[in-house]
């Protein structure tokens, strides 16, 4: 961790009863926001990943607070005392080591029986590993896919991958240092050798992004086996031109929904296709 900070400033309004999703840092710990360190101080309960992490965390900024583990071990276990001091109108914020919780990590369980029984369940955002790597790899943004971390066997890994080859969005994985290099290979060999970019100790001091195509890093020197965790971004695979058979299948489908015409101009915008042509089709298909 790293140097302690200064106490800051906390709001003194009451912390309102419910359950706290709060992110912490992914590396500079002052990427932590006011509000995080005003839940954190009052809350009643902390669940967190590692409870020596979050007490670094918390000692850091002056803070303590009654810490109890919540990792996919402990989560069975300390899920109903959670819900038992919400029901008696305690605060509990949930943590991740770093992070936002519920992002490859435990949690989700928690979230969805405390909303089911009725308790407020409020997001505190902050840093994300995901969203930062997303900010700065200069793939396309507008549309992307978290996939969290592949499988750490190398078969088991590519039958993986092949689920999301077709995928028409940007690809984000969460890979180990160890693995990166064989994770990368069997990208390149899975998914094409498309542009990627890998994004290591983000936020950190020694943070650096490499781009270029799988291939390229998958041999890149300093890309084996790195130490720490890392975010891997793949950009989009290349649009195909849909074939004669794709046309005759989507305007089968508009067909038995919409009039000749409105299912060409669908069909059209969904493939990219010429619109008078495909209304031709659909005639004489409706024929």
């Amino acid at each position: 961790m790293a140097r302690a900070l200064p106490p800051p400033t906390l709001d003194d309004a009451p912390l309102a009863p419910g359950l706290y999703v709060v992110a912490t840092p992914i590396g500079n710990l002052r990427d932590i926001t006011l509000r995080a360190l005003d839940v954190l101080a009052q809350a009643d309960l902390v669940l967190a990943e590692d409870t020596r992490v979050t007490g670094k965390l918390l000692s850091a900024f002056g803070l303590s607070a009654k810490l109890e583990r919540h990792d996919e071990h402990a989560a069975e276990r300390a899920r109903p005392k959670a819900l038992a001091l919400l029901a008696e109108g305690g605060r509990v914020a949930l943590v991740s080591d770093a992070g936002t919780p519920l992002i490859s990590d435990p949690g989700y369980r928690l979230v969805r029986e405390a909303a089911a029984a009725g308790f407020n369940v409020v997001p505190i955002p902050g840093a994300s590993a995901l969203l930062a790597g997303l900010s700065a790899a200069g793939l396309p943004t507008d549309r992307f896919l978290f996939v969290g971390f592949p499988p750490p066997k190398s078969a088991a890994r590519r039958t993986f991958l092949a689920e999301f080859a077709g995928v028409r969005a940007t690809l984000v994985f969460f890979e180990g240092g160890s693995r990166l290099a064989e994770s990368l290979a069997d990208m390149a060999e899975v998914l094409g050798d498309r542009e990627a970019v890998v994004a290591r100790e983000l936020t950190k001091l020694y943070e650096t992004f490499y781009r270029g195509p799988l291939s390229q890093l998958a041999a890149h020197p300093k890309l084996d086996a790195p130490k720490g965790e890392i975010v891997i971004l793949v950009a989009p695979g290349r649009e195909t031109e849909a074939t004669a058979a794709d046309a005759d299948a989507a305007l089968k489908d508009a067909l038995a929904r919409l009039k000749p015409a409105d299912a060409a101009a669908e069909v059209a915008k969904a493939l990219g296709l010429p619109r008078r042509d495909l209304y031709r089709r659909a005639m004489e298909l409706k024929q």
